[in-house]
């Protein structure tokens, strides 16, 4: 098979990938289109040791992951909530909030995916902000070398998270795509063997036609 044989085919069974793109792409962008819009908002909380020490600083990257826990309890959610004075339980605030540490970075961030997206940029840095004073409070026993400040980075900003409409309709034309190409590679395989036309046998034979009885229609 040559390139001449590829491009008959797309020729012949092209509309077969295209009808297929289209469906799957527009079955993506009008499922994304039906989905209520999360909103992220993201707080980064920034720690760094008094003293440019190593010991010190591996001592950070410990203790990342023992804010990340002391962050994440109905507590401080709770905290949050008072402050905010919102109708919300400590759970619903936990649900909408994903809590990681960076130890290269020497970073936390908040993330809150909520539909309102001004409410989760609030709760995200009041979060943000309770961690601070916690870091803040247990400086007041240690000696100004060995204290560690936390600060936040920016206050908390949001974007939409879900649903990426782009990307699902990017996506629903590749699977259009593929099952197109399925389509059209089985049609062919079933048919590979039905001779049609004069330059099928040339195709197959890999050798010219001299000459062809012609059908009996056609001498009538």
């Amino acid at each position: 098979m040559n390139l001449t044989y590829y491009v008959r085919v797309l020729i012949r069974r092209g509309w077969i990938i295209v009808l297929a793109m289209t469906i799957t792409a527009g079955a993506a962008y009008g499922f994304s289109k039906m989905q209520t819009p999360v909103y992220r908002a993201s707080q980064r909380v920034l720690f760094q040791p008094a003293r440019n020490d190593y010991g010190l600083t591996e001592v950070l990257r410990i203790l990342l992951r023992s804010y990340v826990v002391y962050l994440n309890t109905d507590e401080q959610a709770g905290a949050a909530i008072e402050r905010l004075q919102l109708d919300m339980t400590p759970g619903e605030v936990r649900s909408f909030t994903t809590i990681n540490s960076d130890p290269t970075q020497l970073i936390i961030q908040i993330d809150v995916d909520m539909e309102d997206g001004p409410l989760a940029s609030r709760i995200a840095t009041e979060l943000g902000r309770l961690l601070v004073e916690y870091r803040t409070e247990d400086n007041r026993d240690l000696q100004r070398e060995d204290r560690i400040e936390a600060r936040l980075v920016d206050t908390a900003s949001y974007g939409l998270h879900s649903p990426q409409t782009k990307i699902n309709t990017l996506a629903g034309a590749v699977l259009g795509l593929l099952l197109g190409g399925v389509v059209v590679f089985v049609l062919e395989y079933l048919e590979s063997n039905i001779v049609r036309s004069r330059g099928d046998v040339e195709l197959f034979l890999e050798l010219p036609v001299l000459a062809a009885i012609p059908a009996d229609d056609a001498r009538s």
